[in-house]
């Protein structure tokens, strides 16, 4: 059984979808705009902040990897915490107390390293809500930190300015925690209770999670429905200007559902007179109905519509570990100006630590980029492309999680920018003559 009724939730979103201008198919969502606040924005904050911070260890998908036997992030919880059917990863919950975590420093601090958007993941895979909710007692503001993160994040980001958004990764939490199925854990001994964090936990296999949009077993209609309700909470409740989803809802199976998604998101924006935006991955959505993004790499020429990148200060990792192999600021700011001079926009992930603190080298990463946006912003900011968007002798590595390395650019690489009349052209290396030859211009 459902452990809330959706009938009011299902009736609520026919009628939104029945009386906006926005139906539920690709040829009416085509008709919807990328925003002029994100074609004029550029640099944005991705967060990735969860109970997965408690251990810190290998990476995000920690609550996946630990119950996958003999793999390195299940030898360190069970050497560490115990055996997974006596301390599983619910049990890390009480852990996760976020006592230091202070919602007007981080927006300060965003606004500060430059950042004109932030999206927060409101859930990640493993099913845990980071704000209160109507649906599932599995929420921060009920459990571990007892307080609505999402929420109080959003207030304070407001009241700076910036504009906020949301990201749910909850459709892939059909998968996420299925290997615990596979032996004696916590996981095989709750997965079947609908009212339960580890519900459904359906084992989906791994080779075919990345790439196939008929994996199987498919979600079913009981968990697309779950999640479309879910998705609509963060929508009224947030009122997000960016929705991100992470990849799997290009699966078969999810499409009808992300079509009344994207219906009523953008029926819902109309009501508010806000312009919203829908985040596009492996071509989830048809061409035209929502944007582009390209996680964790760039694209190799400039789009004629604007799109998103969004990487990590962490090459290893989305959130806090221990181990974290943190990019210089240089590094990431060349890729956010070869993101810019293409038509695109960076959304630069950081992850706190559990108790709400970020780590010194995430400081002096988001400080020193802070400081460049301060003097450079204005090639940036409210830019559009050239005629000529780059020069230079060194094709820079893209596609999907092509920045594990950073490209080898020379004082001969330029992307260029215009703004206002104004031609900026930024130099990717220093040249310790201190002399540029920018050849794109001369029969300009």
């Amino acid at each position: 059984m459902h452990p809330y009724d959706a009938k009011p939730w299902l009736e609520r979103m026919d009628q939104v979808i029945a009386g906006g201008p926005y139906a539920d198919t690709w040829e009416s969502l085509s008709a919807h705009e990328t925003p002029r606040w994100f074609r004029d924005a550029k640099f944005g904050i991705f967060v990735h902040w969860g109970v997965y911070s408690v251990p810190a260890y290998d990476n995000e998908w920690y609550p996946r990897n630990m119950y996958i036997q003999g793999s390195r992030a299940n030898i360190h919880q069970t050497e560490t915490f115990g055996p997974l059917s006596e301390f599983g990863y619910k049990d890390f919950i009480p852990l996760f107390r976020a006592e230091k975590f202070d919602p007007v420093f981080w927006s300060r601090l965003f606004k500060k390293t430059g950042a004109k958007y932030v999206i927060p993941v409101a859930e990640h895979h493993d099913g845990f809500q980071m704000y209160q909710s109507e649906l599932s007692p599995w929420n921060a503001a009920e459990m571990g930190p007892c307080r609505d993160i999402t929420g109080e994040l959003t207030e304070a980001l407001r009241q700076e300015g910036l504009i906020t958004g949301v990201s749910t990764h909850r459709i892939e939490h059909w998968f996420f925690l299925s290997h615990g199925r596979e032996f004696d854990s916590d996981v095989r001994a709750h997965a079947d209770d609908r009212t339960h964090l580890y519900w459904p936990s359906r084992p989906v296999p791994d080779e075919a999670i990345a790439g196939d949009y008929e994996a199987e077993p498919a979600p079913d209609a009981e968990y697309l429905e779950d999640w479309m309700i879910r998705t609509m909470e963060l929508i009224d409740r947030f009122r997000p200007k960016q929705l991100y989803f992470d990849w799997w809802i290009f699966h078969r199976a999810a499409r009808p559902y992300l079509r009344k998604i994207a219906a009523y998101y953008y029926n819902r924006a109309a009501q508010w007179g806000e312009e919203v935006m829908l985040i596009n991955k492996m071509n989830a959505f048809m061409y035209g109905t929502a944007t582009r993004d390209m996680e964790r790499g760039g694209l190799r020429y400039a789009q004629p519509e604007p799109w998103q990148t969004d990487t990590a200060i962490a090459r290893n990792s989305w959130c806090y570990t221990v181990e974290n192999q943190v990019k210089p600021a240089p590094v990431i700011l060349r890729d956010l100006a070869d993101a810019v001079a293409k038509n695109g926009c960076m959304l630069l992930n950081v992850g706190p630590k559990a108790d709400g603190t970020f780590s010194p080298e995430d400081l002096r990463v988001l400080e020193e980029i802070g400081e460049w946006l301060h003097v450079n912003g204005e090639a940036i900011y409210g830019s559009r492309t050239f005629l000529t968007a780059e020069e230079g002798p060194t094709l820079p590595h893209t596609g999907a999680f092509s920045d594990g390395q950073d490209s080898p650019y020379t004082s001969r690489d330029v992307r260029y920018t215009v703004n206002g009349g104004k031609l900026y052209a930024i130099v990717l290396r220093g040249d310790a003559g201190g002399f540029y030859a920018l050849t794109a211009l001369a029969n300009r």
